[in-house]
C-alpha cells in the first residue's frame, strides 16, 4: 500500500501514474483517509471520516472503488478528487463522485441529491431500489426521495468541488443520505440487522451506478453485479484457509459410519432379517468444543463484501451443525439435528419416489461381462489422461485400495475396492459420477482462489449427486436399479421421519416395493447410521432439483466450475462476473457428445425422471 502522510502535487501524479499502470491501487492518506481503486470503473464512493459516526463508512469500504476523505487538509483532498475526475472522464466520457453519509439520528428518509435532469434513470434507480426497503425488512418503516439540489453534501460541510471544477474535470456528484437506523441512540450497532442492512445499500447503490454506466459512460460493465471487489482482501483469504482448515481435520462421513457394517450385515441376515447388532462407530480425532472455539473465534463479522461474509456464515453454521453431531453419534440428538442439516424430506420429494417405484420394476444382478477393480482403473485413468490433456496441473491419481469398502472420491483422488466388480453399464456410469463431477468439480474448485470451492459451500451435496446422476443418464448408464436405490433411500428417509425402526423400513422396502433383501439392507443400514442419517435423500433430491433448473433454462456447464449449491448461483455468476472466481479449467469428456445435447434437451422438454434410464 502507497503512504501518503500529506496529498501534494508528486504524490497526486503517482496516483495517477499507477492508475495507467496497475490493476489495483491502495493508499493510505493524511488524516486516516483510504484511496481505493479498480480498474475500468467511471465512479467513486465516498465517505467523509467523521468521529462518533459507528457503521457509516462500512457501507463504503467494501467497494471497489472508493474513497475515504481524512480529518485533515480537506483542500488537498478536493486537488486528488479533481485530477482523478479528470483523468478518468476522458477514458470513460463521465465520471460520477458518490458520497455516502448518515443522516439525522432521528431520519426515516434516504435522501438521494442528485441532478435529475442529467441522471434520471440512475437515480430514479435508486429511489425504487430503497423504497423497496419496506418489503425486505417489516416495521422500519423507511422512504426514499429524491432532492434536485446543486448542494449534494452533508449539512455543514464543504462541497466536495463546486459546480465549476465539476464541469471543468466532467465528473457529476450525487449524495445520498441514510437514516442510521443502524444503530441505537448511544451510537451501538445492531450487528445482525447492520449487516443485512449494509448488503441491501450496496445492492441498490451497485444498480443505480450500473444505470448510469450504461447510459452515460463508456464503461464495459456487464451487469451491476460485476461492480464488486474483483481483488478480495487478505482477510477474506485468511478466514477461507481457517474454515478449510477445520473441515480437513475430521472426515465427517466416515466418522459417522459403523465400524462394524460387516458383522450388522452377516447377523441380520443369519438371523432372518431380525437381528441387529449396535453400531459402533471410530473414535473422533478431535474435541468438538475446541474445534467450535476455533470456528467462532474466525471474525467472520470483519468481513465487508456481502458476497464473502454470506458464504463464510453459512460454511460456519453448516460445520457448526456437523462438530454437534459428531457428538452425538448413537443417540436421537443426532437424527434431529440431521434433519436441520439436510432440511428433511418434503412432500413433493416423496411423490417423486413413490413414482419411481411404481414406474420401474426390480431386475435381477446380472453376473455378466464383469470388470474388476483394475479393469475400471483402467477406465479412470483414461479419464484422468483427457482431464491432464487440458490442464498439465491436474495430478489426481486411481488407487486400488483393500481398507476400503465403496468407491469413493477424497481431495481429487479416486479409491477403488481391490474386489469391486461392475458390469460395463456400471462401469460407464460410475467413471462420470466419480470421475467425470466429483474429480471434475475438485480440481476445478481447486483452481478458483478460494479453497471453499473445492471442498464445498455450505449445502454443496445435493447440487453435486444430482450432476453425478446427472452424468450417468447423460452417458446411457443409470439403470433402472440404480434409480430405484435413490427412490428407495428418500422412502426411508421419509419412513425414519415418521418413525420407523431399523426392521419396519427394512419390511417397507423389501415387501412393499419389491426391494431385494440385499438392496434393502444397504438402503436401511445407510439410513440408520449416527441415529438416523438423511444424507442419502439428496441424491434424488439434487437431481429433481437440477432437472428444474434446466427446464427454467439453466445453464449445465458453469455448474461444474466448483462444489456449490443452486441456491448459490447468483452469487457464483457475481463473483464470476467480478473475476473472482473463473470459469471451470476442466470439462468432462461426454459433454463432446452430440447426444447429450439431444438428452439436455429431453431433459428441458420435460422427460421425467422414471424416463431416464437405459434399462
Amino acid at each position: 500500500m502507497l503512504e501518503f502522510s500529506e496529498i501534494t502535487e508528486n504524490s497526486i501524479n503517482e496516483v495517477l501514474t499507477r492508475i495507467d499502470k496497475e490493476e489495483e491501487i491502495n493508499c493510505s492518506l493524511p488524516g486516516g483517509g483510504i484511496l481505493h481503486i479498480e480498474k475500468e470503473l467511471p465512479y467513486l464512493i465516498i465517505y467523509r471520516h467523521k468521529d462518533k459516526d459507528p457503521g457509516t463508512a462500512r457501507l463504503v469500504i467494501s467497494e471497489s472503488s472508493y474513497l475515504i476523505i481524512g480529518t485533515k487538509d480537506f483542500e488537498s483532498y478536493q486537488k486528488l478528487l479533481f485530477e482523478i475526475a479528470n483523468k478518468l472522464s476522458g477514458l470513460f466520457k463521465s465520471y460520477m463522485l458518490f458520497e455516502v453519509y448518515a443522516g439525522k439520528e432521528n431520519s426515516s428518509t434516504f435522501l438521494i441529491k442528485g441532478p435529475e435532469n442529467k441522471l434520471p434513470n440512475t437515480l430514479q434507480k435508486l429511489n425504487e431500489e430503497l423504497n423497496d426497503i419496506n418489503k425486505a425488512y417489516s416495521g422500519i418503516y423507511l422512504k426514499a426521495e429524491i432532492k434536485n439540489t446543486p448542494h449534494r453534501q452533508p449539512e455543514g460541510e464543504p462541497d466536495l468541488l463546486s459546480i465549476d471544477k465539476l464541469k471543468k474535470c466532467g465528473a457529476l456528484i450525487t449524495g445520498l443520505e441514510v437514516p442510521p437506523i443502524y444503530r441505537d441512540e448511544n451510537g451501538e450497532l445492531y450487528p445482525v440487522f447492520f449487516r443485512n442492512f449494509k448488503d441491501f445499500i450496496i445492492k441498490a447503490i451497485h444498480k443505480s451506478i450500473f444505470e448510469y454506466i450504461r447510459i452515460q459512460t463508456s464503461g464495459g460493465v456487464a451487469s451491476y453485479n460485476a461492480l464488486g471487489r474483483k481483488y478480495l482482501k487478505e482477510k477474506v483469504f485468511e478466514i477461507d484457509k481457517k474454515l478449510a482448515k477445520i473441515e480437513h481435520s475430521y472426515q465427517f462421513l466416515w466418522l459417522v459410519s459403523p465400524s462394524n457394517i460387516q458383522d450388522i450385515k452377516n447377523t441380520f441376515f443369519e438371523s432372518n432379517f431380525e437381528k441387529v447388532l449396535d453400531y459402533h462407530y471410530r473414535l473422533l480425532p478431535i474435541d468438538p468444543d475446541v474445534l467450535k472455539r476455533e470456528l467462532y473465534n474466525l471474525k467472520i463479522e470483519d468481513i465487508d463484501d456481502p458476497a464473502m461474509s454470506y458464504i463464510f456464515r453459512e460454511k460456519r453454521e453448516e460445520l457448526d451443525k456437523q462438530i454437534t453431531m459428531l457428538s452425538e453419534r448413537g443417540t436421537n440428538n443426532f437424527f434431529y439435528s440431521s434433519i436441520r442439516l439436510h432440511k428433511g424430506v418434503d412432500t413433493a420429494l416423496c411423490e417423486s419416489a413413490k413414482e419411481i417405484l411404481n414406474a420401474i420394476p426390480e431386475k435381477e444382478f446380472e453376473a455378466e461381462n464383469l470388470l474388476d477393480s483394475k479393469a475400471f482403473s483402467s477406465l479412470a485413468r483414461r479419464e484422468f489422461d483427457y482431464f491432464r490433456g487440458q490442464d498439465e496441473h491436474f495430478k489426481c491419481k486411481v488407487h486400488i485400495r483393500k481398507d476400503v469398502n465403496v468407491m469413493m472420491v477424497s481431495h481429487g483422488e479416486l479409491y477403488i475396492p481391490y474386489d469391486y466388480k461392475m458390469n460395463k453399464t456400471e462401469a460407464k456410469a460410475l467413471i462420470q459420477h466419480e470421475v467425470g463431477t466429483h474429480v471434475l468439480t475438485y480440481f476445478n474448485g481447486s483452481r478458483q482462489p478460494l479453497e471453499q470451492m473445492s471442498i464445498g459451500l455450505a449445502d454443496y451435496d445435493p447440487l453435486q449427486e444430482g450432476l453425478a446422476v446427472m452424468a450417468e443418464y447423460l452417458v446411457g448408464g443409470l439403470t433402472g436399479n440404480r434409480l430405484r436405490t435413490l427412490a428407495g433411500r428418500v422412502i426411508a428417509g421419509q419412513a425414519l421421519v415418521a418413525g420407523g425402526d431399523f426392521h419396519s423400513i427394512f419390511k417397507l422396502l423389501h415387501s412393499e416395493y419389491g426391494f431385494s433383501p440385499e438392496r434393502a439392507f444397504n438402503i436401511v443400514s445407510r439410513i440408520m447410521q449416527g441415529g438416523g442419517f438423511l444424507k442419502d435423500i439428496i441424491y434424488l433430491k439434487g437431481l429433481v432439483q437440477l432437472r428444474e433448473y434446466l427446464q427454467n433454462g439453466g445453464l449445465y456447464e458453469p455448474l461444474l466450475s466448483g462444489k456449490f449449491s443452486l441456491k448459490h448461483n447468483e452469487i457464483i455468476e457475481e463473483l464470476t462476473e467480478r473475476r473472482v472466481l473463473k470459469p471451470g479449467a476442466l470439462r468432462p469428456s461426454y459433454l463432446n457428445d452430440e447426444d447429450v445435447t439431444n438428452k439436455l434437451n429431453l431433459i428441458r422438454d420435460g422427460l421425467p425422471i422414471s424416463q431416464m434410464t437405459t434399462q
